[in-house]
C-alpha cells in the first residue's frame, strides 16, 4: 500500500502536511549550511557576513516551518 495512504488513514491529512513542512525545512537548512560553508572556503575572510546571513536564513525558515506544522494540526 501507498505509504501515504497509510499516513493518511493513521494520522490524516494533517500529519502528513505537517511531516512535509518538517522535511522541507530540514532540507532547506541544510541547503544554506552546505552553501555557507563551500562560500566560507571560497572566501573566508567574509565569514562573518555569511554566517549572520546563514543564521537569520535559517531562524526564517524554522518560523515559517514551525508555523505550517501548527496550522497543519489545527486543522486535523
Amino acid at each position: 500500500m501507498n505509504l501515504l495512504l497509510i499516513l493518511a488513514e493513521i494520522g490524516g491529512i494533517a500529519a502528513i502536511g505537517a511531516g512535509l513542512a518538517v522535511m522541507g525545512a530540514g532540507i532547506g537548512i541544510g541547503r544554506i549550511g552546505g552553501s555557507a560553508v563551500e562560500s566560507i572556503a571560497r572566501q573566508p575572510e567574509a565569514v562573518g557576513d555569511i554566517r549572520t546571513n546563514m543564521i537569520i536564513t535559517a531562524a526564517l525558515i524554522e518560523g515559517v516551518a514551525l508555523f505550517a506544522v501548527v496550522v497543519a494540526l489545527l486543522q486535523g
